[in-house]
Order: structure tokens, then sequence, then C-alpha cells
């Protein structure tokens, strides 16, 4: 059956916070009748943080990573190992990584994994410009940190095929994340050792 709303507003705003991932219709009424008990003021604030965020951020010109400006944070810190360059699907990924305090060199977001079911392939992520850093020189050691999915090994594969005749150890965190686990969602300790235990990949799928 559905839903019944007593305002034509409070339907539109429960559908539109709906649309977000992992909201349902029920979590949505929540979050609109919650900012309703709200004043104006911090409604406000909540609407111009997200319209301020999509209108200002920027991506890093060299890992892609979120930034407030051209160049992150991380890429721009000269005290990080720029010879190491960890891989990672996406942003949440690096910031996962970055709770373990294990690791001390810098990134590369690829936006995605190779996914011919879903259409995506490797024209769709940040490919190219990972293989013009690596070949840049400069780099001894390309970490692998994906996903251990289907689509993350074959994303690490084909990387790997990228760059097996570039001068650069490829390697690949251990397997203490469990296969089919998202990285972002592993708890820190066991992602800070799978970056300390990485081992060569050797480009077995």
């Amino acid at each position: 059956m559905n839903q019944q709303y007593p305002s034509v507003l409070l339907e539109k705003a429960v559908n539109e916070f709906a649309k977000l991932p992992g909201i349902g219709s029920k979590t949505a009424m929540r979050l609109v009748l919650h900012l309703l008990k709200q004043d104006v003021q911090a409604v406000e604030s909540f609407g111009q943080s997200l319209i301020t965020l999509k209108r200002d951020v920027k991506y890093c010109s060299i890992c892609h990573n979120i930034s407030d400006t051209d160049v992150c944070e991380i890429c721009s810190d000269m005290q990080r190992d720029h010879s190491t360059i960890c891989v990672v699907e996406n942003i949440q990924d690096v910031m996962a990584i970055e709770n373990t305090h294990q690791y001390k060199g810098v990134y590369h977001v690829l936006g995605g994994v190779i996914s011919p079911m879903d259409g995506v392939g490797p024209s769709d992520l940040q490919m190219q410009t990972l293989v013009e850093r690596v070949e840049d020189g400069g780099v001894r050691e390309v970490i692998l940190a994906l996903s251990p999915t289907m689509e993350g090994d074959t994303t690490n594969f084909y990387i790997y095929r990228k760059l097996e005749n570039v001068a650069a150890r490829i390697s690949v965190i251990a397997r203490g994340v469990a296969q089919n686990d998202e990285l972002q969602y592993t708890d820190e300790v066991t992602l800070g050792r799978s970056i300390v235990n990485r081992v060569v990949f050797t480009g077995q799928m």
C-alpha cells in the first residue's frame, strides 16, 4: 500500500532522501521529520553545506582524491613517500587506509573497478593517468589495494599487465581482508596488517 502523506512538500522531501544509497522510505521519513524540528538557520546551513560541496569540491589532479585544492594534502606533503603508490577503488578506501596509520606513501584513486556486467571498462577509470605516473619515473612500488572480489582481481590483473614491463615492484595487499569484502568496511587493524604484509603480485587471478 502506498504511503499517504499529509503534505506534498513532505512527500517530495522524503522521496529525495530515499534516493540516497542505503536510505529506505522509513529512514527518509525519520530524517525529514528530524529536520522539520530544527530551526530554519540549522536547516539552511545543512542545505548550503551540500550545495557548497557540490559546487566547490575538487579532485586532485595527481591522484584523483577529493580535495579543496588542485593538489590534495597527501600529494603535496613532501614527508610522504612519493615513490610508493597505493592504488584504490574509491575515496572511502583512502580514508580507511589513512585511519590505519600504517601507510606513508601516496595514492591513486581509480574511481571504480573493471566490471563488464555493469558496463565499466578500463577507459571508464583513471587507468591511463596511473600508467603515466609510473612511466614518468621515480616510482619504486605500486601497491594494489583493491577489494578482494572478482572485479577487484580482474582490475589487479589488468593493471599488472599494463605495468609489468615498467621498472617498479607491483605488490598486492595480504589476504587478511576476507574474500568479497569491501576494503572500506574492513577493520583498521586487519587493513593495516594487510598493507604492512603485502606480497609481490604475480599476475595470478
